[in-house]
C-alpha cells in the first residue's frame, strides 16, 4: 500500500528519537546531521559503494525517484569524501530528499548553504574514485541497520531511525500514541508530580549521602 502523502512530514514531526522507541530501528549514533538542522523522512533508495569509490552513487542520483533519500552502505576505507558540492547539486535537480551514508562527506558549508539534509558517519578531505564495483538496489547495512528499498529513514538532530516500509502505518501509529503520552506526562511534571511516581520507579537502590 503506498504510503500517505503526508507520511514525510508526520515522521519528521515525531521525530528519530520517538520512532526509535516506537519500532523503528535506530542507526548507530556515529551516524550524525552533516550540518546543524538537518532534518530527513523520506523512503530509502539505497547503495553500496566499493572501497573508496563513489561510482555507485553517481548512479544512484541519475536512477533515484524523485522524494527518496540515498541511503549508502560504503566500503573501508570510510574516511573518504564520498559526498560534496557536485553531488548535492545534480541530487537537488532532480528532487531528492537528502542522503543518510556509513562514510565521509565534505563541503559541508556548503551542504548547508543548500539546505541539503546529510547524514554521515565522518566529515573527510580525500576524494573518492569513480571506477566502481558498486550497486544501486537491494539490501544495504548502514549504521548498523539492514535496510530495504522503500524502508523510511527518519533523521534530526538525535540521529537515524529506519522504519521498514511494511511497517509504516503501525510505527507511525505507535509514534504517536507516544508522543500523546510524553505530553501527558510533561504537563504532570509541570504540576509537580515527579518522575520517580510517574514511571513508577524505585529509588530504594540509590544510595542518599548526606
Amino acid at each position: 500500500m503506498p504510503a500517505p502523502a503526508d507520511a514525510g512530514a508526520v515522521l519528521l514531526a515525531l521525530g528519530a528519537a520517538t520512532l526509535g522507541e516506537s519500532g523503528g530501528q535506530p542507526m548507530e549514533p556515529s551516524i550524525r546531521p552533516a550540518w546543524p538542522g538537518a532534518g530527513i523522512a523520506a523512503p530509502a533508495h539505497t547503495v553500496r559503494c566499493g572501497p573508496g569509490d563513489n561510482l555507485a552513487i553517481h548512479v544512484a542520483v541519475a536512477d533515484a525517484p524523485a522524494g527518496s533519500a540515498l541511503v549508502v552502505e560504503a566500503a573501508a576505507p570510510l574516511e573518504r569524501g564520498y559526498w560534496g558540492e557536485v553531488l548535492t547539486t545534480a541530487a537537488q535537480a532532480r528532487h531528492l530528499a537528502g542522503l543518510v551514508i556509513d562514510g565521509g562527506v565534505r563541503d559541508v558549508a556548503a551542504l548547508e548553504a543548500h539546505r541539503f539534509p546529510v547524514f554521515s558517519s565522518a566529515i573527510a578531505l580525500p576524494g573518492a574514485t569513480k571506477v566502481g564495483p558498486g550497486a544501486v538496489g537491494g539490501r544495504v547495512r548502514v549504521g548498523g541497520v539492514e535496510v530495504a528499498p522503500g524502508d523510511w529513514v527518519v533523521g534530526d538532530i538525535d540521529g537515524v531511525t529506519v522504519v521498514p516500509g511494511d511497517r509504516l502505518t503501525e510505527v507511525t501509529a505507535a509514534g504517536r500514541a507516544r508522543a500523546e503520552r510524553e505530553a501527558g506526562l510533561f504537563q504532570q511534571l509541570r504540576e509537580g508530580r515527579t518522575t520517580l511516581d510517574l514511571l513508577g520507579l524505585d529509588p530504594s537502590a540509590i544510595e542518599r549521602i548526606d
